[in-house]
């Protein structure tokens, strides 16, 4: 990784901000830029909430990526802004990275204070649209940035129609994973299946827009010509109970196993017969790309930028959101005919190491580091 780093990079400290540290995608991929950045010969200062989980501090324990934290009592917050100035002041930082609304806020106007560059990335959300506050205090924000990133490209039509900017201003970076390959079937054994039951993963926290109903809605219709399917879904939320109360209506209560939140995603994905995406709304879900590097045959919504990892349906099955029959047709085809759900799984693991390796990401973020810190005039250590 060390090569890929410029030299305005390496030695320079790089501030990433995020509001939340819950085991998200926005909050993974900070955990891994960060990370492979340090291992890269830059200094990297996280910059976390005060009274958050966590979850993300201990992924970076180890790393060497020194972590600030801090408190915002109220939306608007001049101590929080005043804070961060100092804060990026204390630990000579070069350049401020921010993720999502409120640390693009607040990033964008301590990086001006302090006369460093600033970039943004948005992964998906667009809850600042409907309300012309936010939408005005984020175009202010993006003017203060060197750069503006989305991990899609529908995300960033959005972000130019929304805050009415050129599409021009917004890049669009993909987000990458590391290949974390796993042989191993524990899950199989944990949820007691046999070598003939067939089991379907689902990775997403527990929240209507992750469509989980509509997989289980999908299963029940596959019960007659698949008795033996299961269903797993990693993830947690709000909507356990509800989901567990829909499976006992459907008389599928000893098929769906909620697995809470788990760390061992390879693991799972080695003992999956078919990942399954039902989203009905996403950027670019990390799941997804793991599910990829993984050869494990895919059938997922298609919204965001899922049809373009997907290269338009070659690297998997893509259906309509919100269509349960849709989803169990597309299912059926795979549990059915393994050698077309094997080739699917193929050309994914192939066009995830060409497209979407975490190295790709780290390079590309790099590049842009490169040239702002270049337009500021020399090198972020001095």
């Amino acid at each position: 990784m060390t090569s890929d780093v410029g030299v305005r990079v390496r030695g320079a400290c790089i501030a990433h901000l995020i509001e939340s540290d819950g085991p998200g995608g926005a909050e993974r991929m900070l955990a891994h830029l960060a990370a492979e950045l340090q291992a890269g010969g830059s200094q990297n200062l996280a910059i976390l909430p005060a009274d958050g989980e966590g979850w993300l501090a201990r992924q970076l324990a180890g790393t060497g990526v020194a972590i600030e934290c801090f408190r915002l009592e109220r939306p608007v917050s001049r101590a929080c802004a005043q804070w961060l100035s100092e804060t990026f002041r204390r630990h000579r930082v070069a350049l401020a990275h921010s993720h999502e609304f409120t640390m693009a806020v607040y990033g964008a106007w301590a990086s001006w204070r302090n006369s460093i560059p600033h970039v943004v990335t948005m992964h998906g959300s667009r809850y600042y649209a409907h309300r012309l506050r936010r939408r005005l205090a984020l175009r202010v924000s993006f003017g203060l940035s060197g750069r503006v990133v989305a991990v899609s490209n529908s995300l960033a039509h959005h972000l130019s129609h929304d805050l009415w900017l050129p599409r021009s201003r917004v890049t669009t970076i993909p987000n990458g994973v590391r290949n974390s390959p796993s042989a191993s079937l524990h899950l199989r054994t944990e949820l007691r299946l046999s070598s003939a039951d067939r089991l379907l993963l689902a990775v997403g926290n527990l929240y209507p827009v992750k469509g989980h109903r509509y997989l289980l809605e999908a299963l029940a219709l596959l019960q007659r010509r698949h008795p033996n399917v299961h269903v797993a879904i990693a993830g947690r939320g709000e909507l356990a109970d509800a989901l567990r109360a829909q499976a006992r209506e459907l008389g599928l209560a000893d098929h769906v196993h909620l697995l809470g939140l788990r760390a061992d995603i390879p693991d799972l994905l080695a003992a999956a017969d078919v990942f399954v995406l039902p989203s009905l709304s996403e950027g670019l879900p990390l799941a997804l790309l793991e599910a990829m590097f993984a050869a494990c045959p895919i059938v997922a919504s298609d919204v965001g930028e899922v049809r373009t990892a997907l290269a338009g349906g070659d690297a998997g099955v893509l259906v309509e959101p919100g269509q349960a029959r849709a989803l169990a047709l597309a299912l059926d085809r795979l549990l059915t005919t393994q050698s077309q759900a094997r080739a699917l799984g193929v050309r994914a693991a192939q066009r995830a190491a060409a497209e979407y390796d975490l190295s790709h990401m780290v390079t590309r973020y790099v590049a842009i580091y490169e040239a702002l810190l270049a337009r500021r005039g020399g090198s972020a250590a001095s």
